[in-house]
């Protein structure tokens, strides 16, 4: 059965209240982008897409999109992985920012393969992406804080 999902506007309208300066905008924008594509719909008897969704900033500051994709195999992927094979697809590959809004409207950490992409893609760098935990809070923590002990180190 297919989840409905909420979109949260936040305490303010829409803007988190947490950050100040450009770093409130870039995770607003974040924000509203992945929840502008956050459209949970049944494609299906054996596919759902847009449960959950993305928005990564790039270092070049774009910002780049994408929903999960679910199947009833494991053929599906996660937003945040979409949101990076988009954005090496327009030909970047270095990330800054990650936001992921679940199914329920809150933000949450993207899952371990999400991490683990990542970590592979940006084996020097990985540990300075910044990732937004809870958007209410403003709640933020790095690839590194997260994942402190990965394999490739």
């Amino acid at each position: 059965m297919w989840r409905k999902t909420l979109n949260f506007q936040g305490k303010s309208g829409g803007s988190c209240p947490f950050f100040k300066g450009d770093k409130m905008d870039v995770w607003n924008k974040l924000y509203s982008s992945a929840l502008a594509v956050q459209k949970g719909r049944q494609i299906s008897k054996y596919v759902e897409a847009g449960g959950v969704a993305a928005a990564i900033e790039s270092a070049s500051g774009k910002i780049y999109t994408g929903v999960c994709v679910d199947t009833c195999s494991t053929l599906g992927i996660c937003a945040e992985r979409n949101a990076i094979f988009n954005m090496l697809t327009c030909g970047e590959d270095e990330i800054k920012r990650v936001l992921a809004i679940m199914p329920n409207g809150k933000t949450g950490a993207p899952c371990g393969a999400c991490r683990e992409l990542m970590v592979q893609l940006m084996p020097e760098k990985y540990m300075d992406i910044e990732i937004m935990l809870d958007y209410e809070s403003g709640r933020t923590i790095t690839l590194g804080e997260l994942t402190p002990e990965w394999w490739i180190k």
